[in-house]
């Protein structure tokens, strides 16, 4: 699949609901999936980017990834780990796939994400399961 049947795709699925309350935004840089997230409006109580929305983000741009690295299949994240490791108050941050391994059932990245800085705020593992898409 060349980079413009990829773009028409994410056009296609789009980032969902939730992604888009969060206001994700969603591009490709080549196979790569690249999102990124507002820091305002994705807080916890004390200013700073709330670690579930990072998770969201991190979910959101590796199930696209999976969805996109198999045709005719639909993903679905069946395990998700974030690890924090610095805080960010404003701003956005940027999260990118990073593909460990994309098979006919299984596709697994690791995330980065940063701040405006380029900053790592965080590293995501997601696992998807590929099912047939179903008419």
């Amino acid at each position: 699949m060349d980079t413009e049947e990829w773009a028409s795709k994410v056009e296609e699925y789009g980032v969902g609901a939730l992604a888009q309350t969060m206001g994700i935004e969603v591009e490709l840089d080549g196979r790569t999936v690249v999102g990124r997230m507002p820091v305002t409006g994705n807080t916890q109580p004390y200013g700073i980017l709330h670690g579930g929305a990072t998770a969201v983000l991190v979910e959101s741009v590796g199930s696209i990834a999976a969805a996109l690295s198999s045709p005719g299949k639909i993903s679905m994240g069946i395990e998700l780990s974030v690890s924090h490791h610095r805080s960010a108050s404003k701003g956005w941050v940027t999260a990118r796939t990073e593909p460990v391994q994309e098979g006919r059932t299984l596709a697994s990245y690791v995330i980065p994400v940063v701040d405006d800085e380029g900053r790592r705020i965080a590293t995501g593992r997601l696992t998807c399961l590929l099912r047939d898409a179903t008419p």
